[in-house]
C-alpha cells in the first residue's frame, strides 16, 4: 500500500514564499515605473502583475506538489509549469508590438516584459540576489540607453506621407532636397490621387541628431506641397 501521508508545506516557509511574491511585485513595479515615464505601452501595473505572477507560478511549480512527491510511483517535474511562463509571456509581448507606417514599435517594451517575467521567476525560485541585481540592471540600462541613445549614432527611420501638385521633376526636386539634408531615402511610393495631385509615401533614414519636425519646416515653404504628415 502506498504511503498516503501528505507532507504539508510549513507555515513559516509559506511566509517566505509570500516575501518572494512581494519582492517580485516591488521590482516589477520599479521596472514599470521607468517604462511609464517614457510613456510606453506597458507601465507599472502590467510589469507588477507580470513579475508577481511569474514569481507565484514559479513557487507553485517548485513547491506546490510536495504533498504528493512521496507517493509511490508518482513523479513530478518541477520545471513543467514554470516553463510555460516563458512561452505564455510571448503572447503578451506580441500584443505590445505594432507596425505603423513601416516602423516597428513596442519591441523594447515587449523585451522588458519578457525580462521582467524572468526576474519574477528568479525571485520566486529563491534566487534573491540574481533577481534583485537583474532588476536593478534592467532599470539602469533602460535609463542609460534611452538617455544616451545618441551615443550609438543610430539613424532613425521615419515614414513621411506627402500630397503634392503633380508637375514635371517633382520627384527629382524632392530627392535633391533630401540629399542636401543628408537624409537617405530607403523607399518611395507614388500614387495618383487626382488630375493634378499625387500622394508620395517616403521611408527615410535620418542622420544623427536630426529631428523629424525639421522636415515639416523644410517642406512647408514649398508652394507645390499640399500636405505632409509624419
Amino acid at each position: 500500500m502506498p504511503d498516503l501521508t501528505f507532507d504539508i508545506v510549513p507555515l513559516h516557509e509559506q511566509f517566505e514564499f509570500l516575501l518572494r511574491v512581494i519582492l517580485a511585485a516591488i521590482f516589477g513595479a520599479a521596472i514599470g515605473y521607468e517604462r511609464k515615464r517614457r510613456v510606453k505601452e506597458a507601465g507599472v501595473r502590467t510589469h507588477l502583475i507580470v513579475c508577481l505572477g511569474s514569481s507565484l507560478i514559479m513557487i507553485v511549480s517548485k513547491y506546490g506538489f510536495e504533498d504528493i512527491v512521496n507517493l509511490a510511483g508518482i513523479k513530478v517535474d518541477p520545471t513543467r509549469i514554470a516553463s510555460q511562463i516563458v512561452s505564455g509571456i510571448g503572447f503578451l509581448g506580441a500584443g505590445m508590438i505594432f507596425v505603423r507606417k513601416q516602423t516597428v514599435n513596442g519591441l523594447t517594451t515587449a523585451a522588458g516584459i519578457w525580462a521582467t517575467a524572468g526576474i519574477g521567476m528568479a525571485i520566486g525560485s529563491g534566487l534573491y540576489f540574481i533577481g534583485m541585481v537583474s532588476a536593478a540592471l534592467l532599470i539602469l540600462l533602460q535609463t542609460i540607453l534611452h538617455r544616451n541613445a545618441d551615443f550609438f549614432h543610430i539613424p532613425m527611420t521615419e515614414s513621411i506621407e506627402m500630397r503634392v501638385i503633380n508637375r514635371p521633376d517633382v520627384l527629382k526636386d524632392l530627392r535633391e532636397i533630401f540629399h542636401n539634408q543628408n537624409i537617405e531615402i530607403v523607399n518611395i511610393k507614388v500614387e495618383k490621387i487626382g488630375e493634378r495631385t499625387i500622394g508620395i509615401d517616403i521611408l527615410a533614414k535620418f542622420p544623427h541628431n536630426y529631428h523629424p519636425d525639421e522636415v515639416m519646416m523644410m517642406f512647408n515653404n514649398l508652394d507645390y506641397v499640399i500636405s505632409i504628415e509624419l
